[in-house]
């Protein structure tokens, strides 16, 4: 099943809009809440058309995801059971429990043991809103949380940003040639390491 170029390809078209800084800062925001395409897809050809532009382009971008994992927080926090049928009826239940008992496991250690696990998934190409909800829910404390999606995400969109900037073309070329791969591979390593947590969170 192709999943990923596709979302890649209507990224493209939304980079090459007259408005493209407004749609990156709309879908950063609502990517950490519940949209599931990943700001990344757009911010590389914006890059690639205006590569002096391109750190400026991911501080935006990081700056809105930001904003979006309060609001992710906030509805986790307060509105998780409202919102369960929804979740549910979109397929994000299933990951969204799977996050809260990680956390729950991580959080039974100290508030700041989840912060190395939540910087590892604000890395990784895994939908952010399934580790802001969790977060909200489970209660992580406000410092360690933002720090850990600051760091997370920040890496991600400034290493878009630098490789499109050094590699040119030839890096945007290989993004879109290899998303589908790298897309799914790197979904299944972290979801190979969610089971390894859980497991030993129960064990433990």
């Amino acid at each position: 099943m192709r999943l990923f170029a596709p979302l890649y390809e209507k990224a493209i078209g939304w980079s090459r809009h007259p408005r493209a800084t407004w749609l990156l800062a709309g879908l950063s925001f609502v990517e950490a809440i519940f949209f599931p395409v990943m700001p990344e897809v757009m911010l590389a050809p914006m890059c690639l058309a205006q590569p002096k532009r391109g750190f400026r382009y991911a501080t935006i971008s990081l700056a809105c995801s930001m904003l979006g994992a309060v609001i992710g927080y906030l509805l986790g926090h307060y509105a998780f059971e409202a919102v369960r049928p929804a979740l549910d009826a979109l397929g994000m239940l299933d990951k969204v429990n799977a996050g809260i008992a990680t956390l729950q496991a991580k959080m039974a250690h100290s508030p700041w043991s989840v912060f190395g696990f939540l910087v590892l998934g604000g890395f990784m190409p895994i939908p952010m809103k399934v580790f802001t909800w969790a977060s909200g829910i489970v209660g992580v404390p406000w410092l360690p949380y933002l720090a850990s999606m600051a760091v997370g995400r920040g890496k991600r969109v400034f290493l878009v940003a630098l490789a499109i900037r050094l590699g040119g073309e030839r890096a945007e070329r290989a993004l879109h040639k290899y998303i589908e791969p790298i897309g799914w591979a790197v979904v299944v390593l972290v979801l190979a390491l969610l089971g390894w947590l859980l497991l030993r969170g129960h064990a433990a």
